[in-house]
């Protein structure tokens, strides 16, 4: 990749600032990383809740 590429993938991303924080009392994390992390348990509950496929088949007992 020539430097004139990595220039302009650079140029998408502003990192030439402070980082976002979520401060509560000893707590403190990125906001990046809050949202990951929410995702994340919100994918586990959904796997948890949801039924696996082909459930309903098996439940009939049958053929």
């Amino acid at each position: 990749m020539s430097p004139t590429g990595t220039t302009v993938i650079g140029a998408v991303f502003n990192l030439n600032h402070p980082a976002h924080v979520v401060h509560w009392h000893f707590f403190q994390m990125s906001v990046s990383n809050v949202v990951v992390i929410g995702l994340m348990l919100l994918v586990f509950a959904l796997a948890i809740a949801l039924p696996f496929p082909g459930s309903t088949r098996r439940r009939g007992g049958g053929s």
